[in-house]
């Protein structure tokens, strides 16, 4: 058999394994192994885990992915979610739709100091849908806010998604960073203006809330003074220069620490509660990586990307009707996998098409989290609304479905404008020098 059949047995491989629910990182792994070994020896496969395994574990890309992922376990544990959503609330509840605003204003701002859309889920649904229900809030808009607004992590910096996409792609972090600043700001700004169309023609569904003073939004203020600090110091010392993305990964997780520290949220069984989950998260990834260093080496082998590429391209197609087909495939991919494994199954095949076809590697990763942000919202699957469901089960998943429906139209207007006008993702990385 040809290296390009091989190739293409490994890939029907892979997706077996992973319908038999073998963990996505194993099964590129296990893909990867037996495939090499065919094509060049058992001997070489063998040694390549260790050669991987190796470069992932002393990889300082992958440690600051690690550290981010323990300064969001420590925000999260010190209760800066809750001082955001309160800040949030004070500012915007007293509109029809306020707590939903303020739900998606929460997220963004978690977001940012998390780095993860599936932790920025669980955290809202815990805060923000007993309020929501407590003020009559309909199930469908308050559902929709919080699964929508999720999605959010993966975007706005500093986003684990991303670094992973730096690392595996060889772009510049901070270049990622900046590029999905403007993105990220208008997400949260589209979202706003769906809420606010949808309790328009619908006022019961979001009922305005009692208008906050002045004197206790400034009480408010000062006491939600933390989380700022930390995206300040995390986003600040990265844009500026003051930090590398190791470093104000490293100075933000101490801070994160501190706080909870001097919040009194700190004992043996809590650190190391919190310990055991960043590593879990943490350890998956790495798996992930490996796999995919591993499946990736069989696709080069194999010649099946550049085949593939080679097809595409000589098909006749436009570049943007390649570029919607790329599109409909990630949403498919991010309603069913999870995010990180959806991308570094693709990364072989994709990556090099992408560049061929002549566009920025550094918009494109941009491009590809919007659409998989989409698609952890989309049907059947969509990894956020399982994971609301899964933690608020009183709610049907037909209800969730239902009021995701309006944020994923918006999402669609958001992707239309990144990528009709790509300066929305590249006009910051060039003023800044980074590109």
């Amino acid at each position: 058999m040809s290296a390009v059949v091989i190739g293409a047995i490994g890939l029907a491989l892979l997706f077996f394994l992973i319908i038999l629910h073998v963990p996505i990182g194993v099964s590129m792994g296990l893909t990867g192994f037996f495939t090499i070994g065919y094509l060049i020896g058992f001997g070489p496969a063998i040694g390549l885990f260790g050669a991987e395994g190796r470069e992932v574990v002393s990889s300082e890309g992958l440690a600051t992915v690690a550290t981010f992922i323990l300064m969001g376990a420590f925000a999260n544990l010190s209760g800066l979610a809750q001082d955001l959503y309160r800040l949030a609330y004070a500012f915007l509840g007293h509109m029809r739709g306020g707590l939903a605003l303020a739900t998606v204003g929460a997220c963004g701002g978690f977001g940012s100091v998390s780095g993860s859309s599936v932790a920025t889920t669980a955290t809202m649904t815990r805060i923000a849908l007993p309020e929501m229900a407590e003020r009559g809030y309909s199930t469908t808009l308050s559902a929709g806010s919080i699964a929508a607004g999720g999605t959010l992590g993966m975007l706005i910096p500093p986003s684990i998604v991303m670094i992973i996409y730096g690392i595996l792609t060889e772009q510049f972090v901070i270049a990622l960073f900046a590029a999905a600043l403007i993105p990220g700001v208008l997400s949260v700004i589209i979202y706003f203006i769906a809420i606010r169309i949808l309790v328009f023609f619908n006022p019961d569904a979001g009922p305005a809330g009692p208008r906050v003073p002045w004197s206790e939004r400034l009480q408010i203020l000062k006491r939600s003074w933390g989380v700022v600090a930390l995206a300040a110091i995390v986003s600040g010392g990265l844009y500026t220069g003051v930090f590398s993305p190791a470093e104000s990964a490293s100075v933000g997780v101490s801070v994160a620490f501190l706080f909870a520290l001097f919040r009194g949220k700190i004992n043996w069984r809590s650190f190391f509660d919190t310990l055991i989950e960043a590593a879990a998260t943490t350890g998956m990834i790495y798996v992930i990586i490996i796999g995919a260093h591993i499946f990736s080496f069989f696709m080069t082998l194999s010649g099946l990307p550049e085949e593939i590429v080679g097809s595409i391209e000589a098909s006749g197609l436009s570049k943007w009707t390649i570029l919607i087909m790329l599109f409909l495939m990630f949403l498919l991919l991010g309603s069913i996998f999870d995010t990180i494994a959806a991308m570094v199954i693709t990364l072989p095949f994709v990556f090099p098409l992408i560049l061929s076809l002549g566009f920025d590697p550094i918009w494109w990763g941009v491009i590809m989290v919007i659409v998989m942000e989409i698609g952890m919202i989309t049907p059947p699957i969509g990894m956020n609304v399982f994971i609301m469901h899964g933690m608020a089960k009183h709610i049907p998943l037909i209800t969730v479905f239902k009021g995701i429906a309006p944020f994923v139209v918006a999402d669609l207007v958001r992707l239309a404008l990144v990528t009709v006008f790509p300066a929305l993702a590249l006009w910051l990385p060039t003023v800044w020098g980074y590109l």
